[in-house]
């Protein structure tokens, strides 16, 4: 008998290359990002970059513009204390109850105000009138009516949460292509399939700009409420800094706000990408 040949092809395993390929993509999507994230540091590096330079040189106030170093200092300072933690859990927990109570109500009136427009004409013109009322002419009766607690901060700031949610969900309902309702009935569609199946995916896109725009406004709230009237909370740590010429942990206070929004806003985005991946939309180039 003879044995058998084997023929080399020259070809790899099957596996390989795959893998081979998936690690050169993974490299490249890590390589974007990165690139991505340098792209947007580098504005606020080279802002602090000069800013450090001028106060060293003396050509800006230390008193009105405390150099980035020195504000680093204070926030080490604070954080050491535990100060800055204990404030920051009380802010957070303020804004979150706020934006959950007005956001969820935003939420629920926009739905039922695009599905009827019945409940359009008895509702909207009222809750127009209301989003007219800025927060500072109604916190004064705000306090006065539930008093200097917690319950006049987080309505306060649900008050604020409740209109870019409610507006944007009723407005992605009314965009839903008015076909896709016939194809519902043709399908015998019950009301409630029609929501789940139909509306609230065709919406949602709108949806979760209102809900980054409320979470938004519920963190300027929290400012608000915190800065009037309040005896805990980042904004009562820069208002009670202001007070003793504290500029720097009134500049801690301001980073902290803007880090924690722009946390909060990335996180919406990364579910928008998540639940949105359908959606094929312009991205730039």
């Amino acid at each position: 008998m003879s044995n058998p040949q084997i023929i080399s092809t020259g070809a790899e395993p099957l596996g390989s290359g795959t893998g081979a390929s998936g690690d050169r993509s993974g490299a490249r999507t890590g390589h974007s990002r990165l690139q991505a994230f340098w792209r947007g540091a580098l504005l606020p590096v080279s802002i602090l970059a000069v800013w450090q330079i001028c106060g060293e040189l003396g050509l800006i106030s230390p008193l009105l513009f405390p150099a980035p170093l020195t504000i680093g200092a204070a926030f080490v300072k604070l954080a050491a204390s535990g100060e800055l933690h204990s404030n920051l859990q009380i802010s957070m927990l303020r804004a979150l109850g706020g934006f959950v109570l007005g956001g969820g109500l935003g939420l629920l009136f926009g739905l039922a105000v695009g599905l009827f427009r019945h409940t359009e004409k008895a509702l909207d013109p009222s809750v127009q009138m209301l989003r007219m009322i800025p927060h500072l002419a109604v916190a004064p009766l705000f306090v006065l009516w539930f008093g200097i607690g917690e319950t006049s901060k987080v309505l306060l700031i649900a008050k604020g949460a409740f209109f870019p949610l409610y507006i944007n969900t009723f407005i992605g309902i009314r965009n839903v292509d008015n076909k896709l309702f016939d194809v519902a009935r043709v399908l015998g569609f019950s009301r409630f399939k029609q929501l789940i199946r139909l509306v609230l995916p065709a919406a949602l896109p709108s949806i979760l700009l209102g809900v980054r725009l409320s979470l938004g406004v519920a963190w300027l709230g929290l400012v608000v409420v915190e800065i009037m009237g309040s005896t805990s909370g980042i904004g009562y740590l820069m208002s009670d800094a202001r007070q003793f010429s504290k500029t720097p942990v009134v500049f801690v206070g301001i980073i902290i706000f803007a880090i924690v929004g722009k946390l909060t806003d990335s996180l919406v985005r990364w579910l928008e990408r998540r639940l949105l991946q359908w959606r094929d939309s312009y991205q730039g180039k």
